[in-house]
């Protein structure tokens, strides 16, 4: 149903639609990562959030696996940022590679 203005309403009692944005503090407190680290993530681009009007930062629900990811892996190995960075996006293209792999495995 849309409104005089053009813009569609959903019918009453109806439920909003669930985002899969998460906010800054909540990234915080789901991976563990200090605030000023995240900001150093963003500034490098391992994590690339969504900025609301207000200004506030909202990342993705993938973004909490890749952070945990990262500190396992800073932690673990005792590597510096930019290089756990780097590892984490390799590790996701072989994951990528190999999805691809089985799909066309599955079309022979």
């Amino acid at each position: 149903m849309n409104d005089a203005s053009g813009i569609e309403k959903a019918p009453l009692g109806a439920f909003p639609v669930k985002s899969e944005l998460i906010s800054f503090t909540q990234i915080v407190e789901f991976t563990g990562v200090h605030p000023s680290r995240l900001g150093e993530l963003i500034e490098f681009g391992f994590v690339s959030p969504s900025t609301t009007v207000e200004g506030a930062l909202l990342f993705r629900s993938r973004d909490v696996y890749r952070l945990r990811k990262l500190e396992r892996l800073a932690r673990d190995f005792d590597l510096p940022l930019h290089g756990v960075g780097i590892i984490v996006e390799l590790l996701e293209r072989i994951e990528d590679l190999e999805t691809k792999v089985r799909e066309l495995e599955r079309l022979r």
